[in-house]
């Protein structure tokens, strides 16, 4: 049977190997194009994760189930010579977050058919995340770590379950490795501006792992931390609106030791978008060895689509131009529930938000038609278009160096991808990746 690579980069760092893995968390196609045509340059793995509000079930906000953000992931990777086996998937916050308003026995129901369909799918990287309260929980005293692994064991079981079912028509099928904890907001971001942010505490670090290597033990899987390789913590590091809470290596010093001392497993970090890669590759050092990014990549197709829509308005007629800023703007404004709880100020704070926000909720609305219609016209009416060298320099002056060295056409799809793989080289830095083809 194949050893998981993220066990492997695990037991790498045992050894005293500085191993680490970006976790790219997206359901967004030209993000996922992007990431897998960077991925190219390199002999490593490429994780790409969907959180249990994107995809589950029921659809999620993309409307996709497990096994449809799978095939959507996989008809990327074929299209542009991306190696399928290079690919792992992951299953992120995955347990009763989506369904936490309604009583225990429905919504631990509907996480155990949710982490289910993941392993089918075959998904390698699951997180179990049971931290949440739900909706029989009390809500006058915090939910307990016993309860938290009991929740946790429960969804083990079922992730095993539907592996050995796999197993019956693949003998060599590679186990999935697992991630527990969850001391991070909500997927999607905090809802509120934090003036700081607290690292997790030592004693609470080792309680988790103390507590659900009993219970995983008393529910029948002594064995599970042979593949449970990581424990998702607060190492300090957020963002919001229009600040960053950038990594402190000093304060999470003893955490991080702590972590070392734990053979076997590493720390992952959420949130880590916009940290820069100095401190990235500081955090891969100290042991939070998994680097969770979301928003920072639709932020830069975001910044990227901006750019091209600045040069539109110079370069193509009035009536012909796609207007992609404005289309956005209406269409973020006749629906706010993606972004009206999340983002506070006045009229004019609100319309700053909407479009420069680091949270980027307008990440929401790429996948409607109204947006899709708009990004495509944008490109069309860019590649009919010379962008002189010198327009490029001032909107584009990363994607300007590219094209100037003769690496990148300047083309409109071209131009977005780049804007998505520079943000991402701060990760392939921070994890040792080494290029295989220069750029």
């Amino acid at each position: 049977m194949a050893k998981n690579p993220i066990r492997e980069m695990v037991d790498a760092r045992a050894k005293g190997v500085n191993a680490g893995i970006p976790s790219y968390c997206t359901a967004n196609g030209l993000v996922i194009e992007a990431l897998l045509e960077q991925g190219k340059r390199f002999d490593a793995p490429v994780l790409l994760e969907a959180t249990a509000n994107q995809v589950n079930q029921f659809g999620g906000y993309t409307g996709m189930q497990p096994a449809d953000y799978r095939d959507f992931v996989y008809e990327i990777a074929d299209r542009v010579g991306f190696p399928r086996e290079k690919i792992i998937l992951g299953g992120d916050h995955l347990g009763p977050l989506t369904w936490a308003k309604e009583p225990e026995a429905e919504a631990m129901a509907k996480a155990k058919e949710l982490v289910r369909l993941f392993v089918l799918a075959g998904y390698k990287k699951i997180h179990l995340d049971t931290s949440m309260r739900v909706g029989d929980d009390p809500t006058d005293q915090p939910l307990s770590d016993e309860t938290i692994a009991r929740r946790g064991a429960e969804l083990y079981a079922v992730c095993e379950a539907a592996w050995n079912e796999l197993r019956k028509s693949n003998p060599d099928e590679m186990h999935p490795a697992f991630i527990i904890g969850s001391e991070v907001p909500i997927p999607g971001g905090a809802t509120e501006a934090e003036d700081s942010v607290a690292v997790t505490k030592v004693s609470a670090f080792e309680r988790t792992l103390e507590v659900y290597r009993d219970t995983f033990a008393k529910a029948g899987f002594p064995d599970a931390f042979d593949h449970i390789v990581g424990v998702v913590v607060q190492p300090g590091v957020e963002f919001g609106d229009d600040e960053i809470h950038h990594y402190d290596r000093a304060k999470a010093a003893e955490l991080c030791a702590a972590a070392r001392a734990q053979r076997g497993v590493v720390l992952e970090g959420h949130s880590t978008d916009y940290q820069s890669a100095a401190h990235l590759r500081e955090m891969v050092e100290d042991g939070i060895a998994i680097l969770k990014v979301g928003p920072a990549l639709t932020y830069a197709l975001r910044e990227g689509l901006f750019a091209l829509s600045m040069m539109e308005k110079v370069l193509v007629p009035e009536a012909e131009r796609a207007n992609f800023i404005e289309t956005l703007e209406k269409v973020m404004l006749d629906n706010p529930g993606n972004w009206a709880k999340h983002y506070h100020g006045d009229e004019h704070a609100l319309w700053i938000k909407r479009k420069f926000s680091f949270s980027d909720r307008c990440r929401y609305y790429f996948a409607l038609p109204e947006i899709e219609a708009a990004m495509e016209k944008l490109i069309a009416n860019i590649d009919r278009v010379e962008i002189p060298l010198s327009m490029l320099h001032q909107y584009m002056p990363m994607q300007y160096c590219h094209v100037r060295d003769g690496i990148l056409p300047c083309t409109g799809r071209a131009l977005l991808l780049d804007s998505v793989t520079v943000m991402a080289d701060d990760y392939n830095y921070a994890v040792g990746n080494i290029a295989s083809v220069g750029r």
